[in-house]
């Protein structure tokens, strides 16, 4: 019984959730990202990351195949090396109040959102 109360009390607030790429037009996916710019990262879904470039554009990812401890409100723990990510550098997830990592997993493509022209 209590489970299915915080089912329900959760589902509005889901519903309210605004699409971050909506009102964005996709570009071609890029191998590698740089760093430099970036807000992030934020995990929409078990397949969805999303870093945000200075308000313009928001780039989004993935892992490569399942990463079963890719959840939003976790942590990403990203291992980067030089200024760029890359598809294929390794992340793991770390979920709150929790210390043990996740196992790692790996980003696939970046693609690009831009807002569309008026």
């Amino acid at each position: 019984m209590r489970a299915l109360l915080l089912a329900a009390l959760a589902l509005p607030l889901l519903a309210g959730r605004s699409d971050p790429l909506e009102g964005r037009i996709a570009g071609a996916p890029v191998r590698c990202i740089d760093l430099q710019q970036l807000n992030g990262p934020e995990i929409v879904d078990s397949q969805t990351i999303l870093y945000r470039q200075s308000g313009k554009r928001v780039w989004k990812t993935g892992p490569v195949g399942e990463c079963p401890s890719l959840r939003p409100f976790d942590t990403l723990i990203v291992d980067v090396y030089g200024g760029q990510l890359c598809r294929n550098d390794r992340f793991r997830t770390v979920s709150a109040g929790m210390s043990i990592p996740s196992g790692y997993c790996r980003f696939r493509d970046f693609t690009p959102y831009d807002k569309a022209a008026k």
